[in-house]
C-alpha cells in the first residue's frame, strides 16, 4: 500500500486491471482502424501487384496466383491454427493479445476486397504504389502494436522460432518471414522481390514512429571537467532544468559528475556546440527523448 497525497493506493491486480479498463475503448479503436489500415493496404496495392512482404498476407498471395484461393479464407486459416499453437508452444497470456487481432484481420481483408472497385489506382509507377503501400501498412501495424495488440499469424510464429530455435526475435524474423519472401522469387521473380524488400523497410521504420511517436526532445548524458559552466549555461542561459548524477569511472575508479538534461531537438546543436566550445573534450550521449511528462 502507498500513499501519495490522501490517497491511498495498492498495487494489486485490481489496480491494474482498471488502468486498462480506463484506456480500453481507446486501444479498440487504434486496434480496428490499424486492422482497416492493413487490410485496405493489401486489397488495393499488394494483391494486385504480387508485392510478397512476408506473413500470412504473403503466402495468401502466392496461393491466390496458383489456385485462385480467396486470400481472406487462407489468412484465417493459418492465423486460426497459429492460435492454437501458440496457446500450446507460448501460454495463454501471449496468446490472448492476438486472438482479437488474428479474428479481424481477414474480415476486414473480405470486406474491403472490393476496393479496387471503388477507388481507382493506376499501377503503372509500381515504385510509387510501394512507397505509399508502405507507409499505409506501416500506419496500420504501428496502430495495432501501440494498442497493445497483434494480428498473429506470423508474429506467432516468429516467437515460437525465437523460443524454440534459441535464437533472437530479429533473428526469427529473418528466418520466417525471409523464406515466404524469398519463395516469392519463384513465383513472381527478383523485381517483386526487390519491391518486398522496399516494403519491410518502411514498414519496420513506420512502426516505430507511430509506436514510440516522432521525437520533439532530446536527452544529453554529460561529463566534462568544465562542469560549473556547462551547468551555468544550460539554467541561466538556455533556461532549462538539469539533473546532476554522481557516477564512478569503470577504470579511473574516481567520482565523477553526470550532468542531464531535457531539451528541444530544435536546441540539439546549439547545446552541443556549446559544450564543445566550453569543454572540446567533453564526453557526453545524446539520445531521443521520445516522451517527457512533469514540469521543468
Amino acid at each position: 500500500m502507498f500513499t501519495f497525497g490522501r490517497k491511498k493506493i495498492k498495487f494489486d491486480d485490481n489496480f491494474f486491471k482498471e488502468i486498462e479498463n480506463k484506456f480500453r475503448l481507446k486501444r479498440w479503436i487504434e486496434l480496428i482502424l490499424g486492422v482497416l489500415l492493413i487490410a485496405i493496404s493489401f486489397n488495393l496495392f499488394f494483391l494486385p501487384n504480387d508485392i510478397v512482404f512476408g506473413g500470412v498476407s504473403g503466402i495468401a498471395i502466392i496461393l491466390n496466383r496458383f489456385f485462385g484461393t480467396d486470400p481472406s479464407l487462407i489468412i484465417s486459416i493459418l492465423s486460426v491454427g497459429l492460435l492454437f499453437i501458440s496457446y500450446f508452444a507460448l501460454g495463454k497470456e501471449l496468446t490472448i493479445n492476438s486472438i482479437l487481432g488474428s479474428l479481424l484481420y481477414p474480415v476486414f481483408v473480405k470486406l474491403t476486397a472490393n476496393i479496387e472497385t471503388l477507388v481507382h489506382i493506376d499501377n503503372n509507377d509500381l515504385l510509387l504504389i510501394t512507397i505509399f503501400a508502405s507507409v499505409v501498412y506501416g500506419i496500420g501495424t504501428g496502430l495495432i502494436y501501440k494498442a497493445g495488440y497483434t494480428t498473429g499469424g506470423t508474429d506467432i510464429l516468429n516467437q515460437i522460432v525465437s523460443k524454440y530455435g534459441k535464437m533472437s526475435l530479429g533473428q526469427a524474423v529473418i528466418f520466417s518471414d525471409g523464406l515466404i519472401i524469398l519463395s516469392g522469387i519463384f513465383v513472381f521473380g527478383i523485381n517483386k522481390f526487390l519491391y518486398a524488400a522496399i516494403v519491410l523497410y518502411i514498414t519496420s521504420v513506420l512502426i516505430d514512429k507511430v509506436v514510440l511517436g516522432i521525437s520533439d526532445s532530446k536527452a544529453f548524458y554529460i561529463i566534462t571537467s568544465q562542469e560549473k559552466a556547462v551547468k551555468e549555461y544550460i539554467l541561466e542561459h538556455m533556461k532549462h532544468t538539469l539533473t546532476m548524477i554522481e557516477g564512478v569511472g569503470g577504470y579511473t575508479k574516481k567520482k565523477q559528475t553526470i550532468l542531464m538534461c531535457i531539451i528541444p531537438t530544435r536546441e540539439y546543436y546549439r547545446l552541443k556546440e556549446t559544450i564543445l566550445e566550453i569543454d572540446k573534450d567533453a564526453f557526453f550521449i545524446v539520445t531521443d527523448a521520445y516522451e517527457v511528462l512533469g514540469a521543468e
